[in-house]
């Protein structure tokens, strides 16, 4: 196949990434799920509970975030954001630090957290029309994924005391060792990019697979192997093992 070819294939298969991630969230769905949140809190005695389906970096989510001025306990923070999170539409549902109330909980969970199974769902639903991208043979990030964490991060806030396994996997194309190393700087600069949007360290694990595990029915040396996974594999939090302890000398 001609070189122009591929080039115009790439740019019509990015277009329907776009135009189907785009469907995801369009303002009239966003603006439907506000719609059914605010009145599913103002009859459950959430009325003076804020609900806001924009990310950190502006753009629109599914994943929610909820935020009072009240002091609220973590059970009734949890009850709110399992009505929200239950509507048909909306993913994870988390809450946001309220100014001035520095002793509360960013999240609603945190007393009963949700399920690891509702996080993972979360997190595969976006991935499904997205990818997570980075520069070539580089663990930068593309500045045009910001968004796409930012609802990662949303969907992961939920299942507060999970363990998240970032796994970082590449192709078979190249040096097997040197595939290895980059699978793994990309899920350490995933998991320091979560990190910085306000997911705890302890909670994310990062590793790098190479080219071990190909996607089923996939060639392994097909570019469509280059991916990050995330799999909420634990509810409790990391405990170093006699390994992972530095022995006294």
């Amino acid at each position: 196949m001609k070189d122009g070819y591929k080039i115009l294939l790439g740019a019509v298969a990015a277009a329907c990434v776009s135009v189907t991630s785009h469907a995801l969230v369009n303002p009239g769905l966003i603006a439907r799920l506000n719609a059914d949140a605010r009145a599913a809190l103002d009859a459950n005695g959430g009325r003076r509970v804020g609900v806001s389906f924009t990310s950190g970096g502006g753009w629109l989510t599914r994943h929610p975030s909820l935020s009072t001025g009240r002091r609220l306990s973590d059970g009734e923070r949890a009850r709110l954001a399992r009505i929200v999170a239950a509507l048909d539409g909306i993913g994870a549902t988390w809450w946001r630090r309220a100014p001035g109330l520095a002793a509360e909980k960013a999240q609603a969970a945190t007393a009963a957290p949700l399920p690891p199974d509702h996080c993972q769902n979360g997190v595969d639903a976006l991935l499904k029309v997205r990818t997570i991208r980075f520069a070539s043979a580089s663990a930068g990030i593309d500045p045009a994924s910001n968004a796409l964490l930012d609802e990662v991060a949303a969907a992961l806030k939920p299942c507060g005391g999970s363990v998240v396994e970032i796994a970082g996997h590449t192709d078979a194309q190249g040096d097997p060792a040197a595939n290895g190393a980059l699978s793994e700087d990309r899920a350490y600069a995933v998991r320091d990019a979560l990190i910085t949007r306000g997911m705890p360290p302890s909670q994310l694990v990062a590793r790098g697979y190479g080219a071990e595990r190909p996607l089923a029915g996939l060639r392994p040396d097909d570019p469509a192997n280059r991916r990050i996974e995330f799999s909420v594999v634990a509810t409790e939090p990391l405990r170093p093992t006699p390994i992972d302890t530095p022995v006294a000398r």
